[in-house]
């Protein structure tokens, strides 16, 4: 970065240090849309404050997703150490339930050191279901979920859903049909509660505050935004992207969780004949921006401070 970016980027630096150090207790939280610079912002600021990031992504967590998934490489790690990272086989289910006791745990690990944890990612329910707590939902039921495990593989991930959107359409319409686990804990809690998912939320309305934290998001203008997601794209694919997903694909990983996240679903696509290659880079553009776009709407309802 030069000239004004320059002093831009300092001024954020300067006022997320100044966040995360004025109240020690306080958890600062780096979120913000794909591709707006959260990483080189968490970073900074730990290089400055003697800092660990814990992670808060939902494809970064799983090992072998490296290039997709945006993960910091080496150089990063060893600026700021990271938590969260490469922590489950791509197979491993792993949800906020499971997010936020690991997250605590390493926050509190990291303090336990005489460091300082940065939350960082853009797995906005993730950061939620840390900072605001999760719906009181009955608990898991390994029967149905095994049911629903035995529907997805045999009749096909979208027949799972579709019965979601028979019992509880609001979550069917928020739930991509990929992510199966999701959907089945949706369809789960319908079918021990006889209450959908979406009505459990809406009653928690997560309100009340479980971890005193301050967010920070980056502010990135629209188009902006757009160019940053296209250099991105453009080098993943330089870096091999084609050839990690088919490497994922021929070690058995062609059905995990993860697969179904942007970016990784359209170069999937692209691998099993789906998708032309004179299409890939600009399907995976759009799908991107829509992303971000959808990101940024969460954002606009929680207390993040733009920097």
């Amino acid at each position: 970065m030069e000239g004004s970016s320059d002093s831009v980027f300092a001024r954020r630096v300067d006022r997320a240090v100044a966040l995360a150090t004025e109240k020690p207790s306080r958890l600062l939280a780096v979120v913000g849309p794909t591709a707006s610079g959260k990483t080189d912002l968490a970073i900074a600021v730990c290089e400055r404050i003697g800092g660990e990031i814990v992670s808060a992504d939902s494809v970064q967590i799983y090992r072998h997703f490296d290039i997709g998934s945006g993960k910091p490489s080496a150089e990063e790690r060893a600026r700021a150490p990271h938590h969260l990272i490469d922590s489950f086989d791509p197979l491993e289910p792993i949800d906020a339930v499971g997010y936020a006791r690991l997250a605590e745990a390493a926050i509190a690990e990291v303090r336990a050191r005489g460091k300082v944890p940065v939350l960082c990612g853009g797995t906005f329910f993730w950061v939620r279901s840390l900072v605001l707590g999760l719906v009181d939902t009955p608990a898991a039921d390994p029967v149905i979920r095994a049911r629903h495990k035995e529907i997805a593989e045999q009749q096909g991930r979208p027949a799972l859903h579709a019965m979601l959107a028979e019992k509880d359409p609001a979550s069917a319409q928020r739930l991509h049909p990929n992510d199966v686990v999701r959907v089945s804990r949706a369809l789960e809690v319908f079918e021990l509660s006889g209450k959908p998912m979406s009505e459990w939320q809406a009653e928690h309305g997560f309100r009340e505050t479980k971890i005193d934290a301050a967010l920070v998001g980056v502010r990135t203008e629209p188009a902006e935004l757009t160019e940053r997601i296209a250099r991105r794209v453009d080098g993943w694919l330089a870096q091999g992207w084609i050839d990690e997903v088919s490497s994922l694909v021929e070690r058995g990983y062609g059905n995990a969780r993860a697969m179904a996240s942007v970016g990784y679903k359209e170069v999937h696509a692209f691998v099993r004949g789906e998708l032309p290659r004179e299409a890939l880079r600009d399907a995976i553009v759009q799908s991107t921006r829509i992303f971000a776009r959808r990101q940024r709407t969460w954002l606009n309802h929680a207390n993040v401070e733009w920097l």
